[in-house]
């Protein structure tokens, strides 16, 4: 079953909770992290919570519980779930506390959702998805998973609007990532993905799969990339946690390729990496 997790209790999933005065309400004064569950095992779970206390600490957040205790709380709630496959979402914010600009002197609070997974469909896979370029909007601290996430919610709705299923966000002429995803670029061979600076969220998915390329013997550059450079790209995909490896079939009116050797080769590289890590933390 579907549950909520508040105030240190679990709870139902449709249980209102969250107080008037709570800092993530009124201001998105918090961070998140968005964790897949396979097999009754959190995916990359250490990562995850390295990226949470990296995100708390740039927004000068206490983290309301120890590493260890985060560990308990999570793998309890698959176990109260029974869900062999999940999606977590853990959100700390900065408290509860009559409405002011100021940090107040409360102590930062956890609340975490435990759903059945959400699953792209297999098509998408196979045949790849639609994407739009939009104009990057958000703040210069994208590295932060923080919960001010609104510049994202109209680039993924607008391009909604257009029939795809993604925006690649652009600024001063060169891509950042997607609205939920980062984006990755194969010409001649060669892997592109943009840096991890502050301009992007560097994404667990991300990094696992730069190391699948790497084992693979596949090239890897990382450095910023223009408009036309993805264009003429052999192949292209997007990653995150929920998605794993999600090919790109058009970037605006412009077709890629339904060939794709590379993608392929590094989706069952993942699949692999994916299945090993689950068995080792099982």
């Amino acid at each position: 079953m579907e549950l909520g997790y508040y105030d240190g209790q679990f709870r139902d999933i449709n249980e209102k909770v969250i107080p008037i005065d709570e800092r993530g309400h009124q201001f998105g004064d918090g961070v998140y992290e968005f964790i897949r569950v396979y097999k009754g095992t959190p995916l990359a779970l250490s990562q995850h919570l390295d990226r949470l206390e990296r995100s708390a600490k740039a927004l000068l957040i206490e983290l309301p519980f120890s590493r260890t205790d985060l560990e308990k709380i999570i793998e309890e709630g698959i176990q109260k779930s029974t869900l062999e496959e999940a999606d977590i979402y853990m959100q700390v914010t900065r408290g509860i506390s009559p409405r002011n600009h100021l940090f107040p002197d409360t102590k930062a609070e956890l609340s975490m959702t435990i759903r059945h997974p959400r699953q792209m469909p297999d098509e998408a896979y196979e045949k790849g998805i639609s994407t739009l370029l939009l104009e990057d909007e958000r703040w210069a601290n994208c590295y932060i998973k923080s919960l001010n996430l609104l510049p994202n919610i109209l680039a993924k709705q607008a391009a909604a609007s257009k029939g795809c299923k993604e925006a690649i966000l652009v600024k001063d002429g060169y891509i950042t990532e997607g609205s939920s995803s980062n984006v990755f670029v194969i010409k001649d061979q060669i892997l592109y993905t943009t840096p991890a600076t502050k301009q992007i969220l560097c994404g667990i998915t991300r990094t696992n799969v730069l190391a699948c390329a790497k084992e693979e013997g596949i090239q890897v550059r990382e450095q910023h990339m223009t408009i036309d450079f993805i264009k003429q790209a052999d192949e292209a995909f997007v990653t995150s946690t929920s998605i794993g490896i999600l090919p790109i079939a058009r970037i605006d009116e412009q077709h890629l390729s339904s060939t794709r050797p590379i993608i392929d080769k590094l989706t069952n590289a993942y699949q692999i990496f994916r299945e090993q890590q689950v068995h080792i933390q099982s």
